[in-house]
Parts: C-alpha cells; sequence; structure tokens
C-alpha cells in the first residue's frame, strides 16, 4: 500500500460495521495496514450473494513526541491522511473503467472510527497478488503463461494510465493482484502516483524496484537538494521490468540490482539469469521475454520502451497453457475436478448419468450451478468442469473438495479459465 510503512505500529481494531453508500458492510478481516491507511475485507449486510469488498480506511497517524518538525514539501502530519484520501480518490476516478485497475465503487465517511471521522474509498475485492505467487514459486519461477498473463495485463494498465498523463510510481509485487471474476491482473495502490510534470511527492517507488532516476532523486532529496531530472512514466517500466525478471526467476532481486555489478552491466546478469540451470524455464526458448525485460531495463530512461511498444513484443503471440500449479493459485468461477471418473463411468450411460448427479448436487452445496460438463472424449475426458455464478463459490467448493473421497479416489481440484471453458477450450495436458 502506496504511503503506508509496512511494519509500523498495529491499527486499532477495525469497527464491527461501516455504514457506505446506503448499506451496512461488516467488517470481516484486516488485509494490511501502514502509517497512515488500514485495509479491510467486508461483506454488504442483508445480501448474502453480493460480492464481498475492500475498505481503506485513511487514518491520521498518531502524533509523535519532541520538537515539531520544520514544515516540508509534503502535507503535515496532521493533514497526511486527508491528503492521501483525496490524491488516491482522485487517481481512481480518473482512471476509472478499465479492468486492469481496481474499481473504487465509491466513497463515504466513517463516523464511528475510534479515532474520529475517517476517510474511506470501498474499492473491489481482489484476490492473491504476484508477491504471494513469487512466495509460492519456491525459487524455481513462474510458468510462461502467467508470466505473459502478468506482463500483457499490467502493460495494458500502465499504457492507459500513461495515456492520461498518470504515473503510478509504486509498481510491485504486492501492488498487482489477480480478479478471479474478472481473470485478469490489476494494479492496485495509487498513493504515491502523479500527474507527469507535477510530482508531488519526493520520494517514489520502493527499494529493489526503483529506476535509477528515482533513486538519484531520492539521494538528492535527502541531502536538501533538487534532481535537474524529472522521473517520468519510465519509472513503471523499469519496475515492471523487475517484476517479470523475479516471476521468471523466482528469486528476489534486491540486493542484485543495488549491486555495482549490475549498475555496471545489467544486461550480462539478465543473460546470465535466462542461461542458468537452476531456472526451469531455462529450457524453453524465451529469448523473447528477455528481450522485453531488457527494452524496460535500460538506465536511460529515454531508451526505455513505452507501455505501448513493449505490448508489440513478440513474446505476445507466443501460445502457452497453464501450468496446473497456475489453475491452483489462481482462482475463477469455473473448478475443474480431476480423478474423479474411470473409463468405465464414461463408457456406461446409466453410471455416467448417476454421477453427473451426484456431483452437481455436491458442488452447489457451495453455490448455484450455472453449468457441470464432463467429456466423455479428449480433450478433457473424464475431468469435471463446474461453472459457479462468481469466483466465491467456486473458492469455497475448491477448499471443501480437495482431497475428498469419492468412489474411492482422491479428488483434485483446481480452477479453470473462463474465458476458455465458454470457448470449448479444453486443455488436456497441464505440466
Amino acid at each position: 500500500m502506496s504511503g503506508c510503512v509496512w511494519g509500523a505500529a498495529p491499527p486499532p481494531p477495525p469497527p464491527l460495521l461501516l455504514e457506505a453508500l446506503g448499506r451496512l458492510w461488516e467488517v470481516q478481516a484486516p488485509l494490511g495496514s501502514g502509517s497512515s491507511a488500514s485495509v479491510y475485507r467486508v461483506r454488504c449486510c442483508g445480501d448474502p450473494r453480493a460480492p464481498p469488498g475492500a475498505v481503506k480506511e485513511f487514518v491520521a497517524p498518531p502524533a509523535r513526541p519532541g520538537p515539531a518538525r520544520r514544515p516540508a514539501a509534503r502535507p503535515a502530519a496532521a493533514d497526511c491522511a486527508e491528503y492521501g484520501f483525496r490524491k488516491e480518490r482522485a487517481a481512481l476516478e480518473h482512471l476509472r473503467g478499465h479492468r486492469n485497475i481496481v474499481t473504487l465503487y465509491g466513497v463515504f465517511t466513517n463516523h464511528y472510527s475510534a479515532n474520529g471521522p475517517s476517510r474511506c474509498l470501498l474499492l473491489e475485492l481482489l484476490d492473491v497478488s504476484v508477491s504471494e505467487l513469487l512466495l509460492h514459486s519456491s525459487n524455481q519461477g513462474c510458468s510462461m503463461w502467467m508470466i505473459q498473463h502478468c506482463a500483457r495485463d499490467v502493460l495494458e494498465a500502465l499504457a492507459f494510465l500513461h495515456h492520461k498523463g498518470y504515473v503510478h510510481a509504486d509498481l510491485k509485487p504486492r501492488n498487482i493482484l489477480w480478479s478471479a471474476e474478472e481473470e485478469c491482473f490489476k494494479l492496485i495502490d495509487f498513493g504515491l502516483s502523479f500527474k507527469e510534470g507535477n510530482q508531488d511527492v519526493k520520494y517514489i517507488q520502493t527499494d529493489g524496484y526503483r529506476a535509477p532516476e528515482a533513486e538519484l532523486q531520492n539521494c538528492l532529496a535527502q541531502a536538501g537538494l533538487q534532481s535537474e531530472t524529472e522521473c517520468t512514466s519510465a519509472v513503471d517500466l523499469w519496475s515492471l521490468g523487475i517484476v517479470l525478471l523475479e516471476m521468471f526467476s523466482g528469486m528476489k532481486l534486491k540486493h542484485t540490482v543495488q549491486s555495482q555489478e549490475w549498475k555496471a552491466n545489467s544486461s550480462a546478469i539478465i543473460d546470465r539469469i535466462f542461461a542458468s540451470e537452476g531456472v526451469v524455464n531455462s529450457a524453453i526458448p524465451a529469448y523473447h521475454l528477455r528481450d522485453l525485460i531488457k527494452s524496460m531495463l535500460h538506465c536511460d530512461q529515454g531508451k526505455r520502451a513505452s507501455a505501448e511498444k513493449a505490448l508489440c513484443s513478440p513474446f505476445f503471440s507466443i501460445p502457452f497453457a497453464p501450468h496446473i500449479e497456475d489453475l491452483v493459485m489462481l482462482p475463477t468461477p469455473v473448478l475443474r475436478l480431476l480423478n474423479v471418473l474411470s473409463d468405465a463411468s464414461l463408457q456406461s450411460e446409466e453410471e455416467y448419468e448417476d454421477i453427473l448427479e451426484d456431483i452437481r448436487e455436491e458442488c452447489q452445496k457451495y453455490g448455484p450451478v450455472v453449468s457441470l460438463l464432463i467429456p466423455k472424449e479428449n480433450p478433457g475426458k473424464g475431468q469435471v468442469f463446474v461453472e459457479y455464478a462468481n469466483a466465491g463459490d467456486s473458492k469455497a467448493a475448491q477448499k471443501m473438495l480437495t482431497g475428498k473421497i469419492f468412489d474411492g479416489k482422491f479428488v483434485v481440484a483446481t480452477f479453470y479459465p473462463l474465458s476458455a471453458y465458454k470457448r470449448g477450450y479444453l486443455y488436456q495436458n497441464l505440466l
């Protein structure tokens, strides 16, 4: 969450209920907190089928003891929460409507906050972050399908917001989240964003994802000096280049990109990562990805690829299929059940219909089933595809059905891309 310091003092306990947009919302769980804002998962009361949301509450940081500080370019501490609220609200309202940018549902004031009235954003609730996906990859790297999916989605978002004149200025793995309902990655947290040519924050980006020109600007600002070079939308491309390199390698690269070796010859280090025998994806002809990443990581921001140009990379013309790990990690409204039916079950029409009804009855325990498909021939032979009305129901079903015994077999439950399912495109083998 931009503008927030993770690991700060714990926030006050969240309110049990919030009144927003003419409805009551139950606070279900905290999602994160920082020095100026806390985020909670909420669900609309009185409508159990309504999708959950996320509330970002801007709270004034407690005053620190000691002498008063000199006035600074950034707002005074007492106005920090209001400033952060207005800044992020303005950006999200201006950027509203793009599928790869978190949706702002509305704004409201929480009059029952423990520290007095607080300003809040009501946002769509997203799912797993790229940061969590990197932890799950366990130094093996993400699949090429996932990297391509993430790269395209984020570049689409950047092309849009850069066209609108905005710089995100804090692109990093935890600010890229998966939307289970729309099957895409989205950018969140516009707390450090600014209009290009009108940078109103001195310190931008996060260590490990900070572009060289932003690093120079930060160093000069700490010394009380002003940089002659303005930070532009190119800083976002640098951050994305590092994110994609981490997704490919499965390694955090903070210390690598801060090393003198990187500054002397980053291209050689990128080549070494792609040639590494320890990287699973090295067996795949991934030179298009390597070249795409290099185009984002020029030290000279003037030579860095724009988001629109990066989208024209031949990397995006290569068809990749998701790995089974991808379909476990990225929720969708479609559930896929494996190890359920035998060939004999498929050959007997009566047994097939009985099993179909048993599966439907079991799956309806977790939400309305829109459609159910069990192909009798390849591709997808013997796999069970269950389409739910929303991803929340499919997530509940996946959690409960995984490992369950059906007809003497342990069920394996993964998600499945809704777009592929609707087109009748069924992957047969996912490694």
